[in-house]
């Protein structure tokens, strides 16, 4: 990846607004919780996913083929954002997107636990990061958890994975290597992050990430019945939480929704922490934490529009459009009712 150029912000924010403006809203979604897969595809055809539905119409069909259009498309959408940026807004862009490296690991490491086929976890892969091709491939080819180490070593992933990775086989779950891989992306974001009066906005929208990422894990361990501590798997460079007090709220969701609505993202979520409050599933809770995340993004980006933090909230909308689509894809095909689709569905 080059950086060569000076940072353009106006130009790449009016690109991604036009983009941002296409999105599936409330009416798209109404329509296509009530069509079957082929169906949703020809929708997508007649969308901004034309060109990769037609492009592998040939090859696939039913969700098959919106998976693969899904993510094909996610990954030109992002590599053209990469393509309009220069200089020092490049960077950031480039290490926010290394995001999909991360979430490639989790998705091949989650199959090779779950002995799930090789063609069902490339299927959900997005290849929008900085691994290549070649890469990619070796590791779905892997058969064991510890190939998976060893391939990734060199990578900004490798030393915290091999050190998690005994950690995992002591406890059998994937929740080490997993935050093991967050940790990684979270250090590398913020490292070197110089905050001047453009990047502040961003540093407050990671800061957010990580708050919510270090809510979502400790959730996470407490349900797991691991004997893990979540003060061992908590991320450095939030602001809300301290590493000390995340497992007792990680047993009280009303108090933890409570501490975020007492805090500084409490005036921005109002209607986003009311989600929170409702959740009644770690599923629903985690939900309405992907819900909160983007009201917090779009709104620090109205503050400092030509920072690079509306750029970064279109890249999480844009995440949640492909999310929803699939989500549908999968229910319709598995026979549930549009309502209850509905219900699994990040919309703002």
């Amino acid at each position: 990846m080059s950086t060569a150029g000076g940072s353009n912000p106006e130009y790449v924010i009016a690109r991604v607004r036009a983009r941002r403006s296409a999105l599936f809203g409330d009416e798209e979604y109404r329509k296509l919780v009530r069509m079957g897969p082929a169906e949703i595809a020809r929708f997508m055809e007649e969308s901004e996913y034309e060109n990769e539905v037609n492009a592998l119409g040939s090859r696939f069909s039913g969700v098959d083929l919106i998976e693969f259009a899904l993510n094909q498309n996610l990954a030109k959408q992002f590599n053209d954002i990469l393509d309009w940026a220069g200089g020092r807004l490049y960077d950031l862009i480039a290490r926010y997107l290394r995001k999909f490296d991360a979430w490639n690991i989790k998705t091949i490491i989650r199959g090779i636990y779950s002995d799930t086929p090789r063609n069902e976890v490339e299927a959900d892969l997005i290849r929008a990061g900085e691994f290549d091709d070649k890469l990619i491939s070796r590791l779905l080819d892997a058969s064991e958890l510890e190939e998976i180490v060893d391939l990734l070593s060199g990578t900004i992933f490798g030393d915290g994975l091999e050190a998690a990775y005994e950690d995992y086989e002591e406890v059998g779950v994937l929740v080490p290597l997993e935050n093991a891989v967050d940790r990684a992306f979270y250090e590398q974001l913020l490292e070197g992050l110089v905050v001047g009066e453009e990047a502040k906005q961003y540093r407050e929208f990671l800061e957010a990430e990580i708050d919510f990422r270090n809510a979502r894990n400790a959730l996470r361990i407490a349900r797991s019945g691991a004997d893990l501590d979540p003060v061992d798997y908590f991320i450095e460079g939030g602001t809300l939480f301290r590493a000390s007090e995340i497992a007792a709220l990680a047993t009280s969701p009303d108090e933890l929704v409570s501490k975020i609505r007492d805090s500084r993202y409490g005036d921005r979520l109002s209607s986003a922490l009311s989600d929170l409050e409702e959740a009644d599933s770690l599923i629903g809770f985690e939900r309405a934490l992907d819900a909160a995340l983007l009201e917090y993004g779009d709104s620090l980006g109205h503050v400092y529009p030509l920072s690079v933090t509306p750029i970064v909230s279109y890249i999480l909308a844009k995440e949640r459009e492909v999310d929803n689509i699939r989500a549908i894809a999968r229910g319709r095909e598995a026979g549930l009712d549009p309502d209850a689709i509905e219900e699994e569905l990040v919309i703002l």
